[in-house]
C-alpha cells in the first residue's frame, strides 16, 4: 500500500484549465490568494505554478486533504502549508487576504457553510477584492442543464442538506455581506465561474 499522501481529482486535471484562464482576468497580479476547501491540492500547485507573482494559501478542514495538499505542493516557493479551516466556522485563522477562492464546495456542503464562506470571505477581503465560485449553479429557478438536474438529485439524496444552489440566492447572501452584483462566466460542462467584489 502506497505512503504517497497526494489525492486524486479527475475533475481538477479536467477544469484546472479552463479555471485558471478566468483566474488571470479575475484575480491581481501580485498578493495572497486564499483557496477555500482545496481538497486534493492539485488545482493549488497548478495554479501557483502557472501565476508565480501570487502566494497561495490552501486551507481544508479534512486532515487528509490538508496533506495531500502540502505533497502537492511542497517545495512550490508560493504556496504556504495548508491551514485548517472550516468555511462554516465564526472565525477564520487567517486575517487579511488579496483573493478568496473557492472550487466545487457550495453544492456539496450544507447553505450554513456557503453562508459562512460569503461571511469570512467579506471579512479577510480589501475593497475591490474577489471571491471566485466555481460549481454548477440554478439560474432563474432553473437547471442549465439536464445533467445538473441529475447530479443535484444524487447530491441531495447522498445528503438533504447539499444541492446546486441558485445563483440569485447566493447573490443576496453576498449583497449581505458587501458584496457587489456576481460577475458570471460560463465553462464546460454547466459550470459557472461566479466573481464577487468587495464594496
Amino acid at each position: 500500500m502506497s505512503d504517497d499522501p497526494r489525492r486524486h481529482a479527475p475533475a481538477a486535471g479536467r477544469n484546472r484549465e479552463p479555471i485558471l484562464a478566468a483566474l488571470r482576468r479575475l484575480l491581481p497580479l501580485r498578493g495572497l490568494v486564499l483557496e477555500v476547501a482545496s481538497g486534493s491540492g492539485e488545482h493549488a500547485a497548478h495554479f501557483a505554478a502557472a501565476l508565480p507573482g501570487l502566494t497561495f494559501q490552501p486551507s481544508d478542514p479534512d486532515p487528509g486533504a490538508r496533506a495531500s495538499t502540502d505533497a502537492w505542493t511542497a517545495g512550490m516557493p508560493n504556496v504556504r502549508p495548508a491551514l485548517a479551516l472550516d468555511a462554516a466556522a465564526g472565525s477564520w485563522p487567517l486575517a487579511r487576504a488579496d483573493a478568496v477562492l473557492c472550487i466545487n464546495m457550495i453544492h456539496i456542503a450544507p447553505w450554513v457553510a456557503t453562508l459562512g464562506l460569503l461571511r469570512g470571505a467579506g471579512a479577510v477581503l480589501p475593497a475591490g477584492g474577489p471571491l471566485v465560485l466555481y460549481g454548477p449553479y440554478r439560474r432563474g429557478g432553473a437547471h442549465t442543464a439536464p445533467s445538473n438536474a441529475s447530479f443535484d438529485e444524487s447530491l441531495r439524496r447522498r445528503n438533504p442538506e447539499w444541492g446546486v444552489r441558485d445563483l440569485e440566492a447566493v447573490a443576496a447572501a453576498a449583497a449581505a455581506q458587501g458584496f457587489g452584483p456576481p460577475e458570471v462566466e460560463e465553462m464546460p460542462a454547466n459550470n459557472l465561474v461566479v466573481a464577487f467584489r468587495r464594496g
